[in-house]
């Protein structure tokens, strides 16, 4: 089921063999079963994303180093990942850019997958991914983020019942080329995560199995057969209602609907327009909104940042899915 691009290509003879993983950041678009009455709990739906972008790059080194944006939390990952293999060489990790952290984009995840994914194939272990996201403590309720790693495009998780190691993927579809997302970004604020969330999941009540049942139905019969046959008004019913219902769930934990009142006040006014398809990516505080084609999605954000240019913390990007996995690049 891989679809991680491998390239490979012959170095000059004084250059060491490195190893070289792209991924990129991705829409948590919501849980569709947070009952589990029926032995499994969580279920999420997710998007991969062309942008923001993860690069790393490792090497041989007598010990284990690295370098560049979030450098710190790339050396524990490092460190917590050649412990775990048994490795006695050194590495070291060159980060060439970083999905923003606590935006709700997954940047935890990607990083660490590149960071051990690189490692393995620096030292040709046949370290699984499913293998590497438990040791590097990845997919505890969501399946999405190894799932995007893996095969990009939108992936669906079966969730986690009594026995699952890491929630399987059900279903990967390719999103519509043509369709545009433009996420929205609040700098000011960051999502939940850490202890934090685990204590949010700890204290919150139990989940309506009806509106679960709801939700499954949306995804199954509405969200998946819009995709194959790119009707966005009908994708978009189904998310928008996801994220209506876990998004009201979580709000005593994050403070409304949205984490960020400001995003919230940006979907609200897309909402008011017309706007099909929108809602926050995990615990957020980016939010998204997609559009049928680029001119669309353009005019919106060029719109936006008029409407919005006197909220400072707020910038809008607009971005492609991404229908394929992680690239990496062997230099020997």
């Amino acid at each position: 089921m891989s679809e991680i691009y491998i390239e490979t290509a012959d170095g000059a003879l004084n250059i060491e063999k490195t190893v070289a993983v792209s991924t990129t950041a991705r829409l948590h678009m919501g849980f569709f079963d947070l009952n589990g009455a029926l032995g499994r709990c969580f279920g999420s739906i997710g998007l991969s994303l062309d942008q923001p972008v993860t690069e790393v790059c490792a090497a041989e080194s007598e010990e284990i180093t690295t370098e560049g944006p979030d450098s710190e939390r790339a050396l524990k990952i490092a460190v917590s990942i050649c412990k775990l293999l048994n490795l006695e060489k050194g590495v070291h990790i060159q980060l060439r850019s970083s999905i923003p952290k606590h935006s709700g984009l997954g940047s935890g995840t990607q990083l660490s997958l590149a960071i051990g994914y690189s490692i393995c194939k620096l030292f040709n272990l046949n370290t699984s991914l499913e293998e590497l996201a438990v040791i590097t403590d990845r997919g505890a309720r969501s399946g999405i983020g190894v799932g995007t790693f893996q095969l990009g495009g939108v992936v669906v998780d079966g969730g986690r019942g009594a026995s699952t190691i890491l929630p399987p993927i059900i279903s990967r579809l390719d999103f519509p080329e043509e369709w545009r997302i433009v996420l929205i970004f609040d700098h000011s604020h960051t999502g939940v995560h850490g202890e934090q969330e685990k204590q949010a999941f700890r204290s919150l009540p139990v989940f309506p199995s009806e509106v679960s049942s709801d939700l499954c139905r949306a995804i199954l019969m509405q969200a998946l057969p819009a995709l194959i046959e790119k009707d966005l008004k009908l994708f978009g019913s189904a998310i928008t209602l996801l994220q209506e219902k876990t998004g009201d769930y979580f709000s005593q934990v994050q403070g409304g609907r949205y984490a960020s009142s400001k995003v919230g006040l940006v979907i609200e006014w897309l909402r008011k327009q017309g706007c099909f398809c929108y809602g926050q990516s995990s615990w957020g505080p980016t939010g998204f909104a997609i559009f049928a084609d680029e001119n669309e999605a353009g005019h919106a954000m060029n719109t936006l940042r008029v409407h919005f240019e006197h909220v400072h913390s707020l910038e809008f990007k607009l971005v492609k899915a991404r229908n394929k996995g992680a690239i990496v690049n062997i230099i020997n």
